[in-house]
């Protein structure tokens, strides 16, 4: 009964993380393509729902974003801990987000997206204590947060790469964040949901290596997408 009780919490922890991990030609980016795109350039005027809409799709599908904020509340127990890492991202992800399209600013997407996969890797490397084993210490809160200005940047770049209407403009880019933030508050609670489960099992600690090492694997391979992608541009 007990090996079948271990069994089934690591099978739950698998099953939590297989949204993040189904890394497809989709997963290595977290822009806006397709109907999507093709649609977002046809809109005129303000238009609340379908850019609230897309930007909680946006977050569903972005596997970077998730595997990144799946990192951060690993090891967060308290539910205010959660709610402060969370909204230094949040905040991070608006700023850039809303400044870089409404303002203009942007970079290389290829570049941008790999800074975000290594924000993966950095958060997996620290949830096993690599950081604090070569005595380095990293300030987590103001990483969550650059790295949140990071990931906002890079969506931003890629809204940019459509021909969006000035009509409305910016209610619109308001509106798709808006969008982002709820989409991530709902993949969250999904996430942490599953966290909460696994935790209850001894299987939780002697599985959280495995899972962080996962995680950084799955950054590694976001960075030498785009750095590949970059290269062959």
């Amino acid at each position: 009964m007990v090996n079948l009780i271990k069994t089934g919490a690591i099978k739950i922890s698998v099953l939590s993380l297989l949204p993040l991990l189904l890394i497809s030609s989709s997963a290595f980016g977290h822009g806006v393509s397709g109907k999507d795109a093709a649609f977002l350039e046809t809109v005129t005027g303000f238009s609340f729902f379908p850019y609230l809409y897309l930007g909680a799709k946006h977050m569903f599908t972005g596997y970077d974003h998730l595997l990144f904020l799946a990192g951060v509340i690993f090891f967060l127990y308290r539910m205010k801990d959660v709610a402060l890492y969370v909204s230094l991202f949040a905040v991070g992800h608006s700023i850039t987000l809303l400044i870089g399209v409404l303002g203009g600013i942007r970079a290389d997407a290829y570049i941008v997206d790999a800074i975000i996969g290594l924000s993966v890797v950095y958060k997996g490397f620290e949830n096993i204590g690599g950081f604090k084993r070569l005595g380095i210490n990293i300030n987590t809160r103001a990483a969550v947060f650059l790295f949140g200005l990071v990931h906002g940047f890079g969506l931003s770049t890629k809204l940019q790469d459509l021909t969006l209407t000035q009509q409305g403009l910016v209610p619109n880019i308001i509106s798709f964040n808006i969008g982002v933030e709820l989409g991530q508050l709902c993949a969250l609670a999904i996430i942490l949901l599953a966290f909460q489960f696994w935790r209850q099992h001894e299987s939780f600690i002697k599985g959280a290596v495995a899972t962080n090492l996962l995680i950084m694997t799955a950054g590694f391979m976001l960075i030498g997408y785009q750095l590949t992608g970059y290269l062959l541009a």
